[in-house]
Formats: C-alpha cells, structure tokens, sequence
C-alpha cells in the first residue's frame, strides 16, 4: 500500500483543530492566572474549588440532571417501542412514519426551538423544566431510535420463535428473551441521550423561561472575565463525564451486538 503524506498530515491538522481547544480546557483550568493566555503562572487548583462553592451551579447542575435523566428514560422508552416497530413488523406508512421520527436529526435546532416555542406559548403552556424535556426529548429521540434499531436487528429471531413454539406469550417473549438480549443497546442509548441533553444549550436557552440550567449558566457566566477560570474548571469536569459516558455507551453497544451475534462494525466513537 502506497503511503499517502497528505491524507495523513490531513488527519493529523483535522484531529488538531477539532480537539485543540478542548485540550486547552485543562491546561488554563490549572492555571493560576485568571487571565486565559500564554504564558502559564503556575499550578493551582482554586478554580475548581471556586466552582464547587458556587450555590447557583449547583442548583443549575441539579435542574440539568433532572432533565437528563427525564429525557434519557422518555427517549430510551420511545426509542423500544419505535426500533422494535420498524425491525419487527410491517405496515402502512412505516418509511414516511419512520422519517418523521429521525427528521430531528437533520433540522436546524435552532428552527426546532423556535418552533416549539410558538406552538407551546400559542397553546398556554408555561415555559419551564417541563419544556425544556419535551423539547430535548424530541431531539434525542432520533438517536435513541438509531441505536436501538441496531440493537433490535442484530437479535436472531429464531429465539423468540422457539420461546414461542415453547408456550410463551409475545408479551412474556419480549420480557424473558428480547429484553435481556438488547438491554447493552437500551443502556447505551440511554447513557447517549443523557449526554446529550446534559450538553444541550438552544432548547434549554429557548425554553427554559430563565430557569438555571447548566448550560445556559455556563453561556451566561462568560460575561464576566472573573468567572471564566471556574468555567473553564467545569468545562473539564464535564469533558471527562462525556467522555466516560460516551465510552461506556460505545463498549454496551458492542457488547450488546456481540451477544446477539452480530458483529460490531461502526459506532459513535
């Protein structure tokens, strides 16, 4: 195989640009000057206590983890009912039907947010946590659906067949036989969605009506010089959470195909 210097010096100026500024997150986050510039002053660990003292990030972090968790259980949940729908059975309408779910995927966010905000105020809903999940929850529906239905179609059908030709239920089959058999893509997508809605920022800017949420505190706080170091500490606290999450996400994944038999080609990772 002839080697190719330019692909590769490519990859290399590719991978640095895109992870360049997150590695730079620790480097000023133990930084002794506030100011974020070369040259570095010295070692210290003040900006991560200044964010662990910080009453209104913590009530941000709470909002933000409760509306993880809730969007991660709704998306994981309708993510079952849709994959298993679209792997298993057939019927009128299931591409458009189908399309629809995953549409979220390739909208704008920005547009999906606007949107939801016209038709939640038009119909007398209060901005609040409550719509800042139902917001998320349809963007992170998609990417539970796609998991998912990775999960479902590497199940060999034959096993619900013989659980079947044995006296089972479909209910009873779906409990004992297909649950436990996909449950690695189940926590994956949860463990997925959960990351992405604890990052997320325009639908919890859009419709959290000036609840604190982690995101938006973040945003807000970098208006003031003073603030940014204990930012830039949290910024990488929440770096290693996602790459922890991520990481555990992919490995259940392909545990979960591996257990199916299929074989794990691809990934989020």
């Amino acid at each position: 195989m002839k080697k190719a210097p330019f692909l590769r010096s490519y990859t290399l100026f590719y991978l640095l640009f895109l992870y360049g500024p997150i590695l730079l997150l620790p480097i000023f986050a133990f930084n002794q000057s506030k100011v974020v510039a070369f040259p570095l002053q010295g070692f210290t660990l003040q900006w991560f206590g200044e964010m662990a003292a910080d009453q209104n990030l913590r009530n941000a972090a709470k909002n933000s983890l409760i509306i993880a968790f809730s969007v991660a259980s709704l998306s994981t949940l309708l993510g079952i009912f849709a994959a298993r729908a679209s792997v298993r059975y057939a019927f009128p309408g299931k591409a458009p039907l189908m399309g629809m779910i995953m549409l979220p995927l390739v909208l704008p966010e920005m547009i999906v947010a606007m949107a939801l905000l016209v038709v939640l105020l038009s119909i007398g809903i209060p901005l609040s946590l409550f719509t800042v999940i139902l917001g998320q929850v349809l963007i992170c529906t998609p990417f539970a659906v796609a998991i998912l239905t990775s999960a479902f179609q590497s199940l060999d059908k034959s096993l619900e067949e013989a659980a079947m030709d044995l006296g089972e239920t479909p209910l009873s089959t779906f409990r004992l036989i297909v649950l436990p058999l996909v449950m690695p893509g189940i926590l994956a997508s949860f463990l997925i969605c959960f990351t992405i809605s604890f990052d997320e920022f325009i639908i919890a800017n859009f419709l959290g009506s000036g609840q604190p949420i982690l995101s938006v505190y973040i945003f807000g706080q970098f208006r003031f010089p003073a603030k940014v170091p204990s930012m830039l500490a949290l910024g990488t606290v929440l770096v290693c959470l996602s790459i922890i999450l991520l990481g555990i996400a992919e490995y259940m994944r392909r545990r979960g195909i591996a257990k199916a038999g299929g074989q794990a080609s691809g990934g989020f990772l």
